[in-house]
């Protein structure tokens, strides 16, 4: 999309002298900022009020050293961060990615798409993120442990239940959560909401678990029943095996899908039968397992090493809850090659700006991250809101008010792109919606 208006193209420019040598952030800036042209158009004073000049720039950006000690007695460094990146409608609210690939610029990107998707969610949460370039793979759980309570240490001078409220993320899951609360109480001496996806037992949401596949779910049939389509009888290609690709496939299945493929970090799973969802969590969540032990019980199942080729399998819903980028361009062609008429994301920013340029010119209908994938920060503001109140709701409590989450989402993206002239483009309504909630509450607050 080619920007006319040169307050945004020299934002975009200042962005990228500022933030040189982090990919991901200046995509995912630029990414917003393009579909905000013609609400700048409407909106001069948000330009006067220097509302995007200063929603580009973190509030806060912190990074520390992780000593700890693994099993056989040595020091070990991680670096670790928390970039607080916008407060203007609630304290910072954002997960912990635990991945060697982590550094400044992948936390900058996700902690901005965070301030956006917040925003949509309707909840008062303002936007962050933290992570660790430590690999949580392969560890034992003491070593896990001690990391996950150095990590704390540090980071608790920075967050709390009213400040920033951090929760799980890729390689962060109940275990890696439960540490981290524990040496928070230990260190404050209190017993806080301070983190979301805590364990039933002390202060977790039922259905939290469940919540980005399901939301992901909730966004796409809404999406989906808009244009006339559903689920119902369709083939649906899903990326990952982590928690949100796991409930996503299940509800797709409740659904009258039909999901055939499932991966990992080392390659995918192909069953023509549809994936017995009962094994993958067996092999991911009790044992902990690579996904390629699947084919020993599926004799017409296939395993393929390596992730892109996923995308050339047959499918007419493509639901990408693995990581960033993993869709290019000519991946996104083949879909479209292939038949896929639906792609929508349930991992953050995981088309390239090629593969969404292609899901568009070939009338692809595309659910963006920030609003397909909202569900499960969604649960966490509704955790935070159960611990506020000391109180524990059902599981279906929670579903419901997930779908109306997820509904609103919809249709506030819906409305945004009719709004701007932009009918159908999600992309656009998503960060147009996302955007002015957070515009109008930043140039209330005056300069800060």
């Amino acid at each position: 999309m080619a920007l006319k208006n040169s307050y945004l193209i020299n934002l975009i420019e200042n962005v990228k002298k500022r933030n040189q040598g982090e990919p991901e952030f200046i995509q995912a800036v630029t990414e917003v900022i393009e579909t905000l042209e013609p609400v700048i158009e409407k909106r001069p004073d948000l330009i006067e009020a220097g509302v995007l000049d200063r929603l580009v720039e973190p509030e806060r950006q912190i990074i520390f050293r992780v000593p700890w000690v693994d099993d056989n007695g040595k020091v070990q460094v991680n670096r670790g961060f928390r970039v607080q990146f916008n407060s203007a409608i609630g304290p910072y609210k954002g997960g912990i990615r635990l991945h060697p690939s982590v550094y400044i610029g992948i936390i900058k990107f996700l902690g901005f798409e965070q301030v956006f998707k917040n925003s949509l969610t309707t909840l008062p949460m303002g936007g962050g993120k933290g992570g660790s370039d430590f690999d949580p793979k392969g560890k034992s759980d003491g070593e896990v442990m001690r990391f996950c309570q150095s990590f704390m240490t540090e980071l608790s001078k920075h967050i709390g239940a009213d400040t920033d409220v951090p929760a799980g993320d890729i390689g962060t899951g109940a275990r890696e959560v439960g540490f981290m609360f524990g040496q928070y109480k230990r260190l404050r001496n209190e017993f806080t909401g301070v983190l979301t996806g805590k364990g039933l037992t002390y202060g977790g949401s039922l259905a939290r678990t469940e919540a980005t596949g399901y939301g992901l779910c909730y966004f796409t049939k809404e999406m989906l029943a808009a244009n006339g389509k559903s689920f119902d009888g369709k083939t649906v290609v899903i990326s990952g095996s982590g928690n949100v690709a796991i409930y996503a496939t299940e509800k797709a299945t409740e659904m009258g899908a039909k999901v055939v493929a499932l991966s990992d970090s080392n390659g995918y799973v192909y069953d023509p039968d549809g994936i017995d969802l009962a094994c993958v969590k067996q092999l991911k969540e009790v044992e902990r397992k690579r996904i390629k032990e699947y084919v020993a019980t599926h004799p017409n199942a296939t395993y393929t090493e390596g992730c892109k080729g996923i995308w050339t399998i047959k499918c007419d819903i493509a639901l990408p809850c693995a990581t960033q980028n993993e869709i290019d361009g000519e991946s996104a062609q083949i879909l479209v090659n292939n038949g896929c008429w639906c792609v929508s994301e349930g991992a953050n920013m995981p088309s390239t700006p090629e593969a969404i340029n292609t899901y568009l010119a070939n009338g692809v209908l595309y659910g963006p991250a920030k609003a397909a994938n909202a569900g499960g920060v969604a649960t966490s503001g509704l955790e935070m809101s159960q611990n506020s109140e000391r109180l524990s709701w059902t599981f279906e409590e929670v579903d419901e008010k997930l779908k109306g989450i997820m509904t609103s989402i919809f249709q506030a993206c819906d409305s945004a792109a009719k709004e701007y002239g932009m009918e159908g483009n999600y992309m656009a309504g998503a960060n147009i919606a996302g955007f002015l909630k957070v515009a109008e509450a930043m140039k209330a607050q005056g300069c800060v």
